[in-house]
């Protein structure tokens, strides 16, 4: 009988953590990931019930910290649900039981890379990177951006301190384009 592994986004069995001078970027493989979207003409029953579960839906551009879930926006009456994954590895499931039918949700956990980044300043690194003005954004500002040709989502949650959300499948290609961005600023 096989014995399977589960492997991170990097194709190891434990989350990376690398460090180039004030810059340290880590691989967040314990975030269970779900996409909510209201249904046509439901958008305020679907407000109630996340309400009533817990569930934030924060405003456009926005991200909002909660416990367990967490989220951010990412297109009209459409949200990324975060929560911890070992207490919500079938995230989907948890948010479909919370939410009803108002809402049409799809587990994303596999779909995604997600990377913590944490420095005095990142804005030298993400300018390199995307055209997102990390500088002049609130914390908890959440955009869709490109960077190295690669769809990614944006978090900022302090000027030092943000989570970057990249395909699962371009997930190396993603962290060489930090690292590199990285050695050209320190």
């Amino acid at each position: 009988m096989a014995s399977l592994q589960p492997l991170t986004a990097l194709g190891k069995r434990e989350a990376t953590t690398v460090t180039h001078g004030p810059l340290t970027i880590s691989e967040r493989s314990e975030v269970a990931l779900a996409s909510v979207a209201a249904r046509k003409g439901r958008a305020q029953d679907l407000s109630a019930a996340a309400q009533k579960a817990g569930v934030p839906l924060p405003g456009p551009a926005s991200y909002q910290p909660g416990t367990p879930y967490s989220a951010f926006w990412v297109a009209p009456e459409m949200w990324f649900v975060e929560a911890p994954y070992a207490t919500h590895e079938l995230v989907a499931d948890m948010l479909k039981s919370a939410l009803g039918d108002a809402a049409s949700i799809t587990e994303q956990t596999d779909a995604w890379v997600a990377f913590d980044l944490s420095a005095d300043d990142l804005t030298p690194l993400l300018e390199r990177l995307c055209n997102a003005d990390y500088a002049t954004r609130p914390t908890g500002y959440a955009t869709r951006t490109v960077m190295e040709h690669l769809g990614v989502y944006l978090i900022k949650h302090g000027p030092g301190a943000a989570r970057l959300y990249g395909p699962r499948s371009s997930a190396e290609s993603l962290l060489h384009a930090l690292e590199t961005a990285a050695h050209s600023v320190w």
